[in-house]
Parts: C-alpha cells; sequence; structure tokens
C-alpha cells in the first residue's frame, strides 16, 4: 500500500483546477457589457440623449435622482444577484436548461424587488423603462450565455475547461461510465485514470484506453499521480463506507470533488431529491404520471401548434402534394397503420414517398436491411422504393407534416416516442412496451439525437427516457433541436 500523499502533494495535484474560476470571470465581464449596453441603451432610448436632468420622484424627502444613477444600482444589483444565485457556477454552465432558467429566475427576482420598493416608497419610476429593459436584458443575457457554451462545447471537446476525473469501482461500472462521459464531452467530465480491484497497470475501457492508475488500497496516492480533481465513485460494492469518508476528507476542500453515482439510469433531474435522514444521503425518485394538469396543458398546446402550423403552412403543403402528384402515380398521401396510446391504433397518414407497390417489395430488401439498419426497424440508405420528390421530402422531413392532423385528431402529439408498426411491436421485449404510456410523437429525443442512424437499443433508450421524463419545457427544447437537426439532414434517409 502506497503511503498516503501531504496536503502540499495533493494541492499540486490539483494545480490544474482553475478553468471554472476563468470561466465565470469571462461570464461576468460579458453580463455586465450586456447589462451595460442593454440598460443604458434603453435609458437613452427612452429618454434621449440628454438624460442628466431626467429625474423619478417619490414623497421621501422630495428626493430627485437622475436615470443614470438608477441604471447604475439595477445594473449592479442585477450582475451581484446573478452571481448570488450560481448562474455562473460550474455546476449549471455547459449543459443542460438550468444556467438560462437561472438567469431568467434572477432577473425576475430583481425587477420584482424594484417593483415592490417603488410601490412601498411610492417612487414614480418610468413604467415602459422597466418593461423595456426587463425582457431585452433577459434575451441578450440568454443569448451570450448561448454564445459561450458553443466556445466551451469546442473546447472540452479538446478536453479542456472540464472536470479532470478518476473514476472508482468496479471494472464493468467504470467501462460504462467512461463510455458515457467520453461520449459527451460537453458535460465537462473528461476521464483520465481510474482506480479498480485487484492490481494496478494497463487500461479499462478497451478503444478507450483508461490508464489504471490505482487500486482501492492507494486511492489517494493514485489521485495525485492522475492529477484528477474530481473522484466519481462509479460502484462501491468493494468499497465500504468508512472507506469512502476517508476518501473525502483526503480531498482539498474548493479544489477537488467527490461524485457518487447511484445505480441508477435515465431519471431525469427534477424526479430527483436528497434527503438526509440519520446520517444517510436517501435519494427520493418521484414516479412519473399521466394524467392530471401537464397532460391537459400538453393537449391544448399541441391542438393551439398544430392548429396554426396548419394553416400557416396551407400554401406549401398544396405545392408539396402537387409535386408528390405529378413525380409519381399513386395517391398523394400515404395512410399507414400504426400503434399508440396504450397500444391502440390509428392511422398516421404522411406525404407518399415511396413507390405504389412499396409495401409488396418489403420482404425482397428486407435481408440487405440486417447489415444497413438495426434488429427491429427497418431502414436502408439509398432504398430503391422512394421516389425522386420522397428523396427531397424526407431529407428536410416535409413528408410528415400531415402528422399535424394526427395531432389535432388526439391520435399523436407534437413531441413523443416514436410511433411503431404492429410488427415491430411483436419483437418488443416487455420493458419496451412503456413507450405507449404516452402519445407517439412527430418528433422526439429520437429525431434530435440521430434519426436513422441510431441503434435500435439507444432509439428505445431515449424513447423509455422520454416517457419517464416528459415535461413541457422539455418538449419546447425539443422541437427547438427539432428545427436544427433537420436543417442538418443528420440521419434522415
Amino acid at each position: 500500500m502506497s503511503a498516503t500523499p501531504t496536503t502540499r502533494e495533493i494541492r499540486t495535484a490539483s494545480s490544474t483546477i482553475g478553468w471554472n474560476k476563468a470561466y465565470s470571470q469571462r461570464l461576468l465581464l460579458t453580463d455586465a457589457l450586456v447589462l451595460i449596453w442593454v440598460v443604458f441603451g434603453v435609458q437613452i432610448a427612452w429618454f434621449g440623449i440628454d438624460t442628466a436632468n431626467v429625474a423619478f420622484r417619490g414623497d421621501l424627502r422630495n428626493i430627485a435622482v437622475n436615470y443614470t444613477a438608477i441604471s447604475l444600482v439595477v445594473i449592479v444589483l442585477w450582475l451581484s444577484v446573478l452571481g448570488l444565485y450560481g448562474s455562473r457556477a460550474d455546476r449549471v454552465i455547459g449543459t443542460g436548461s438550468t444556467e438560462y432558467k437561472l438567469v431568467f429566475d434572477v432577473s425576475l427576482r430583481v425587477f420584482g424587488l424594484l417593483a415592490i420598493l417603488a410601490f412601498l416608497f411610492h417612487v414614480d419610476l418610468a413604467r415602459g423603462y422597466i418593461l423595456i429593459a426587463f425582457p431585452v436584458g433577459v434575451l441578450v443575457l440568454v443569448f451570450s450565455r448561448w454564445l459561450w457554451r458553443q466556445w466551451l462545447v469546442l473546447q472540452r471537446a479538446q478536453g479542456r475547461f472540464s472536470a479532470q476525473v478518476m473514476l472508482v469501482g468496479s471494472r464493468e461500472t467504470v467501462e460504462h461510465f467512461a463510455r458515457q462521459l467520453m461520449a459527451q464531452p460537453s458535460a465537462g467530465y473528461h476521464v483520465v485514470a481510474a482506480c479498480v480491484p485487484g492490481t494496478a497497470g494497463g487500461t479499462v475501457g478497451g478503444a478507450l484506453a483508461v490508464p489504471v492508475v490505482g487500486t482501492f488500497d492507494d486511492l489517494e496516492a493514485a489521485l495525485v499521480t492522475s492529477r484528477a480533481d474530481t473522484v466519481v465513485i462509479t460502484s462501491s460494492d468493494h468499497l465500504p463506507p468508512e472507506r469512502v469518508r476517508e476518501l473525502s476528507w483526503s480531498l482539498e476542500p474548493g479544489g477537488q470533488h467527490l461524485v457518487v453515482a447511484p445505480s441508477l439510469t435515465d431519471i431525469g433531474g427534477p424526479r430527483i431529491h436528497t434527503r438526509p435522514v440519520a446520517g444517510f444521503p436517501l435519494i427520493h425518485v418521484e414516479t412519473p404520471t399521466y394524467a392530471g394538469q401537464k397532460l391537459f396543458s400538453k393537449r391544448i398546446f399541441d391542438i393551439v401548434v398544430s392548429g396554426l402550423l396548419l394553416i400557416v403552412l396551407s400554401p406549401l403543403l398544396a405545392v408539396v402534394a402537387l409535386i408528390v402528384a405529378l413525380d409519381s402515380k399513386g395517391p398523394v398521401f400515404f395512410l399507414q397503420e400504426r400503434v399508440g396510446l396504450n397500444g391502440s391504433t390509428f392511422r398516421m397518414v404522411k406525404f407518399r414517398t415511396m413507390v405504389v407497390d412499396a409495401e409488396a417489395q418489403l420482404q425482397r430488401l428486407a435481408g440487405r436491411q440486417r447489415t444497413e439498419g438495426n434488429s427491429v426497424l427497418f431502414k436502408m440508405k439509398n432504398d430503391p422504393r422512394v421516389t425522386r420528390a420522397g428523396r427531397w421530402l424526407r431529407r428536410y422531413s416535409i413528408d410528415e407534416l400531415p402528422q399535424l392532423i394526427n395531432v389535432v385528431h388526439g391520435d399523436m402529439a407534437l413531441v413523443g416516442p416514436r410511433p411503431p408498426l404492429a410488427r415491430e411491436v411483436a419483437h418488443y421485449e416487455t420493458h419496451v412496451h412503456r413507450r405507449f404510456l404516452v402519445k407517439p410523437g412527430i418528433t422526439g429525443l429520437w429525431q434530435t439525437s440521430g434519426r436513422s442512424n441510431l441503434s435500435w437499443e439507444d432509439s428505445v433508450r431515449l424513447d423509455l427516457y422520454y416517457v419517464e421524463n416528459w415535461s413541457m419545457a422539455g418538449d419546447l427544447v425539443i422541437l427547438w433541436r427539432t428545427a436544427r437537426a433537420v436543417l442538418a439532414r443528420q440521419g434522415a434517409f
């Protein structure tokens, strides 16, 4: 067993830490520039260039202060509260929507506080000044954060601006976590080493080649050797609680971090709540619900949005229908029976993109599919049954627009799992049937994560993740990502 490293050695090992502080300072500078530009810009736009003599008045000793001072107070307060609520913390930046939610929540609190103070002290602030500065400031702040995130994603793809992670656990769990974390570098966890039971040396993860720098007996020394700043415990089967506690004590406060991964996968953050009880960090996982106000809101949203889209896109739909009719013989629309909510069937409508006898040719092509698609879904690049117009329609997913009719009718939703064929359902394992707890969607996580390039296992995992964790906010994010995926034309064939 290696000697326990000294505090100095541990601090030397964590000398690379500081990316989060540097990035936070850049965000602070950008936030300040944005708020100065927005707040003073609104002041000038509302009152004119000469604002030195413009004042607000109240009955607190008849005070009169010019709006330049008010703008400075708003900027300083806004910046301070953004930092106080952790909108620039390394745990929220780079991935997910938490950063953007914090920016909005903080901004709402700041202007709510200003409104309350103005009411209590009878201060006559110009309403237009407030009503314009708030939404414009939020939009520009979110946009600037989005631009920084794009830069950060590029940096993290090269291993920079990320936590340097040492994985601790069994070989199986270490390899699983290494694959998942390396597949999503934007999350900010760069795997540099591993500790597994047995002997040190060699690598784990196959092609990932994660070096094994130690065993459970010399975790502290391995941490120094790997120069990692974050320890992720992937499994604790051979790691007693006392050993985990000793490891946490050896970490540099504020500089090195301990992460314990529970045996939970594909569970959305809002469903997880941690509650300390009798010294144990108990994790409460809420069960998903498929009824009530959330479901009603989703249905209203689907009806309104799909109805408006049908009205707005009606000229395009008419032109596409004419192109399909002129391109090849057969009906304009293709009706196909699909399986929907609770296993019920419905007829899904699409623009026809294949020849009329496409189904008859399916058996002849099925043998070739095994090498081009996955084990359940039939997907083939350069499918000879697709018409000339059909290739263009599929490339931009225009053939799926008539499914808006299915949404209005109630058979489908705008966002949901992929609507399967009955012959595909016959191959489902029991757990896959959970996808029928919600309505199928025109788009979903499968549409924004690779489309036809996905394996069957990945398709199932994404659909089940949506079923277990769906929310209106998540639906809006998926709709936004769908537009990007369609324009990128990845996996469309």
